[in-house]
């Protein structure tokens, strides 16, 4: 018997990441690992990045992958599934692509059990949704708000791949020192892998036109928007010839 949709713990769920991404504003602190690992975190257990990464993600994909494969399996099925199946191409890549490709600083291990649940609970919440809740019609796939919703999300996806391109190149392996990013979008701002990122959450949004995924898209902004403004801050603070006209997230406006 399939399952049928519970209202209640769909807009809980929305309503706790709405909720975390304005307690986030609210302090104004960055998380603490990567530039801010020590500064922010209790001393602790640290985990190597890239082990760490992996686990964090990991549910990201498992939950909601895990949901897709009881959906039609059709190249075109329902477009709710084609839309889940755009979050779990997110995660496949942070999990088993991006992970194992950063060079970043160890990682508090207090974090990463948050962001494992965390991501646990999100995976959970726009799988759920889309797979038990979501109703589109079957012209869905011609609506303005899915095609410029999924545009959004591959371009956002795009800037976001390229930037952490970019950011690696600036280190050799094992190194830890900071440098100056120069290329792609960080010509005009200092966050350009965040902004990728928030861009994507944003189509996702527009094209799932859910509450979940733009409580999601608002968590993202909060979340990674004041990690921008940090590492823009960091980057002016330590470097001298710190390029004058970059922003922090948006070009020559932020």
């Amino acid at each position: 018997m399939p399952l049928r949709c519970q209202q209640s713990p769909v807009l809980a769920g929305s309503a706790a990441l709405a909720a975390l991404g304005a307690l986030l504003l609210y302090f104004g602190e960055p998380s603490g690992y990567g530039k801010y690992t020590g500064s922010l975190t209790p001393a602790g257990t640290h985990l190597p990045a890239r082990a760490a990464w992996f686990l964090q993600e990991l549910p990201s994909f498992v939950v909601p992958a895990g949901i897709l494969v009881g959906q039609p399996r059709a190249l075109l099925g329902p477009p709710a599934t084609a839309l889940l199946g755009l979050f779990c191409a997110h995660y496949f890549h942070r999990t088993f692509v991006y992970s194992f490709l950063t060079r970043g600083r160890p990682f508090p291990v207090v974090l990463l059990f948050r962001g494992f649940f965390f991501c646990m609970g999100n995976g959970l919440l726009q799988g759920y949704y889309l797979a038990y809740c979501a109703e589109y019609p079957a012209e869905w796939y011609k609506d303005i708000r899915f095609s410029s919703g999924v545009f959004l999300f591959i371009l956002g996806m795009a800037i976001n791949i390229h930037s952490d391109y970019i950011l690696r190149q600036l280190r050799k392996p094992g190194e830890l020192t900071y440098k100056i990013p120069q290329g792609g979008l960080f010509t005009y701002i200092s966050g350009a892998n965040f902004l990728g990122e928030i861009i994507e959450w944003i189509g996702f949004a527009l094209a799932t036109w859910s509450l979940p995924a733009l409580a999601f898209a608002f968590f993202s902004l909060c979340f990674l928007g004041l990690r921008a403004f940090h590492h823009h801050r960091f980057y002016v603070k330590i470097f001298e010839d710190y390029p004058k006209s970059r922003k922090a997230l948006i070009p020559f406006i932020f």
